[in-house]
C-alpha cells in the first residue's frame, strides 16, 4: 500500500465514521500520511484526528479512538496505534510485502513474449499510437528514444517526426532515422507520413525540451542520457563532469551502485550458504524488529564496498538509521509506487519522472542493504532470506528502469 493509497484509506475511514454518525465533520479533501516522527511507531502516521478535532468538537484523542477501528478493518493494515496527542500510527500487513516481492520475481519476462509482463509494464496503452514531432536536437532525440521504450512498456507505440526549423509552424515534416548516442538504430520509427493527419492518424505532439547548453557527448552514452533525461523537459540540463564521479552526490552513480549492491548481496549470501525466499522481514514477526537489526559489514568479496548514503559522510556509511521504525518501509513504498510512476511517465511523456523515482528507489535500497546479511556469528535466518529477496526485487526494478532509459545497469561497480 503506497502513501497515496493509504491517504485515501484514511479519508474512507473518516467518511465511514461520518456516515455512522460517530463524527459530525466535513470530510477533508486530503489526509497527510508520512513516516512516523520521533517517538512514533509503525510504518506510517497521520494527524487526521488533530486536523478534525476542532470541527468535531472533540479532543483529538477521542477522534483518533473513533477512527482507529475503521482503519484497522482495512485490507493491508495489520494494526493501528494512537500515540502522542492523537496521532494514528499504522502498521501494514507484512503479507503484502511478500506478495509484492513474488510479483516482481514472477514478472521477469521479455516484453512482447508469452508469459507475464515485466513488473510495472501493462497493456493500458495497447493499440494507442503517439506521434511525436521533434527538432534536430540531441536532447530531443534522447527524450524521444526513451519515450519509445517507456510508452511501449504500457502497450503503446511511438512514431517520431523530425522537423526542420521552429515547431508549430507550417511546412513539410521530415522523418529521419537519426538516433541518439547508444540507441539502437531501429529505436525510432521511420516510415513515410503525411503532413495532414487523417481520421486514423493521431495529431502529432510537439516535443521540444530545453536544449543542452553545450555538447554532452564527452560524458559518454550513459551519463549523457542521464544528464538529458533526469531534468524535466522545461529545465535546462547541466552538462558537468560531476556525472562521471563515483560518489554519493551523483544521483546516477547512486542508482547504478544500488543495482550493483543488490547483485553483490546475492553473491555474498551464496558465499554464506543461503538464498532468497520471500517472507517476513522481521526476526520475530513484530513491527519494528527490523529496525534493531543494526549495521553489518561484508563477510567477503572485495567488490562490495559500503554504500555511500546521500545524507551522511563516507565514514558513517556502515551505520544505518536505527531510529527509523522500519528501514524497509521506504523501499517497499518505492517498489509499490513504481508501476504508477512508469504509467505516468508514459501518459505525460515525461521520462524524468522515471529517472527521479529510480533515485528514490536506489536511496531506499542503500539504506536497507545493511540489514540483509547476518552479522558476526549470526546464522542466516528466514528474515535474512526475506530481506535478500526484497533487495533482489529492488535490483530487478532498478535494472528494468535503467533499461527503459537506455542506461546500462552494471553487475559490478
Amino acid at each position: 500500500m503506497t502513501p497515496v493509497e493509504l491517504s485515501h484509506t484514511v479519508l474512507r475511514a473518516v467518511r465511514r465514521a461520518v456516515d455512522d454518525g460517530e463524527l459530525s465533520v466535513a470530510v477533508p479533501a486530503r489526509a497527510v500520511v508520512t513516516p512516523p516522527g520521533p517517538g512514533g511507531r509503525g510504518d506510517y502516521a497521520t494527524n487526521i484526528a488533530l486536523q478534525l478535532a476542532r470541527a468535531a468538537g472533540r479532543p483529538p484523542l477521542q477522534v483518533a479512538e473513533i477512527l482507529r477501528p475503521h482503519l484497522s478493518r482495512t485490507d493491508g493494515v495489520a494494526a493501528v496505534e494512537i500515540t502522542g496527542p492523537g496521532f494514528l500510527n499504522i502498521h501494514l500487513d507484512r503479507a503484502a510485502v511478500t506478495a509484492l516481492v513474488r510479483r516482481i520475481q514472477g514478472s521477469e519476462g521479455v516484453p512482447g513474449a508469452r508469459g507475464p509482463l515485466p513488473y510495472g509494464h501493462s497493456d493500458t496503452l495497447a493499440g494507442h499510437l503517439v506521434r511525436l514531432r521533434i527538432p534536430y536536437d540531441i536532447r530531443a532525440e534522447v527524450v524521444a528514444d526513451a519515450l519509445v521504450r517507456i510508452i511501449a512498456s504500457q502497450g503503446g507505440r511511438v512514431e517520431v517526426d523530425h522537423v526542420s526549423g521552429p515547431l508549430l509552424k507550417s511546412g513539410a515534416d521530415e522523418r529521419s532515422r537519426a538516433t541518439p548516442p547508444g540507441a539502437p538504430e531501429a529505436a525510432l520509427t521511420s516510415t513515410p507520413t503525411s503532413s495532414t493527419p487523417t481520421s486514423s492518424t493521431p495529431t502529432p505532439i510537439d516535443l521540444r525540451p530545453v536544449p543542452a547548453p553545450e555538447d554532452p557527448t564527452p560524458l559518454g552514452p550513459d551519463a549523457l542520457r542521464w544528464a538529458l533525461l533526469h531534468p524535466a523537459a522545461h529545465d535546462r540540463p547541466r552538462i558537468t563532469a560531476d556525472l562521471l564521479v563515483q560518489r554519493a552526490a551523483n544521483p546516477l552513480f547512486r542508482v547504478r551502485y544500488a543495482h550493483a549492491r543488490a547483485r553483490a548481496l546475492t553473491r555474498n549470501a551464496a558465499g554464506l550458504g543461503f538464498t532468497s525466499t520471500p517472507g517476513d522481514l522481521a526476526t520475530s514477526g513484530t513491527p519494528g524488529d527490523l529496525a534493531t537489526s543494526g549495521a553489518q559489514g561484508e563477510r567477503t568479496a572485495p567488490d562490495t564496498r559500503p554504500a555511500p548514503p546521500t545524507t551522511v559522510t563516507p565514514r558513517d556509511v556502515n551505520t544505518p538509521d536505527v531510529t527509523a521504525p522500519d528501514v524497509a518501509t521506504p523501499l517497499v513504498s518505492a517498489l509499490t509506487e513504481y508501476p504508477s510512476v512508469l504509467a505516468r511517465a508514459a501518459t505525460h511523456r515525461a521520462p524524468d519522472r522515471l529517472a527521479r523515482h529510480l533515485v528514490v528507489l536506489a536511496d531506499a535500497l542503500l539504506a536497507f542493504q545493511h540489514t540483509v546479511l547476518p552479522r558476526g556469528d549470526e546464522k542466516p535466518s528466514a528474515a535474512h532470506r526475506a530481506r535478500l529477496a526484497l533487495a533482489e526485487a529492488a535490483g530487478t526494478v532498478l535494472a528494468g528502469g535503467l533499461s527503459l532509459l537506455g542506461i546500462d545497469a552494471p553487475e559490478y561497480l
